[in-house]
């Protein structure tokens, strides 16, 4: 197996939360770390540091008690060329690459079964973006 010329490599999952505040104390008390901090709305954790390279990242996002999952969770692969990675792979996303407002550059796709996977392209706003908690 030849390895990729986008470096591609999971980031984080995203998870639906009624109740962001207990969403909260729960992964905290496992031991994952508040990075981003826009609840109730949105916010994301990091895995503690392993010997094995960057943090994984979890997100929890705001959602109703009577939600029901469609497309969650939502599953995150960042690569370094975004544009090349789709061209090269001729994958065709659900809409056009766009940057969102917390500076990813995003384009989503369906795995055969229908999952919705979420390709972007984030350089230092991964980890550290203008907002980080530290």
């Amino acid at each position: 197996m030849t390895k990729s010329p986008y470096n591609l490599r999971f980031n984080q999952v995203t998870l639906g939360a009624p109740d962001m505040a207990a969403s909260i104390v729960f992964y905290q008390s496992l031991g994952l770390t508040l990075i981003v901090d826009s609840a109730p709305r949105y916010v994301r954790f990091e895995f503690p540091k392993t010997s094995h390279g960057e943090p994984a990242t979890l997100s929890l996002h705001e959602v109703k008690l009577d939600w029901m999952p469609t497309d969650w969770p939502l599953i995150y692969f960042e690569v370094d060329d975004l544009d090349a990675y789709l061209k090269d792979l001729k994958l065709t996303p659900l809409a056009p690459p766009k940057i969102q407002t917390y500076l990813w550059r995003e384009a989503d796709l369906l795995d055969p079964a229908g999952n919705k996977i979420r390709l972007y392209q984030a350089g230092e706003n991964r980890r550290y973006p203008p907002w980080r908690v530290d």
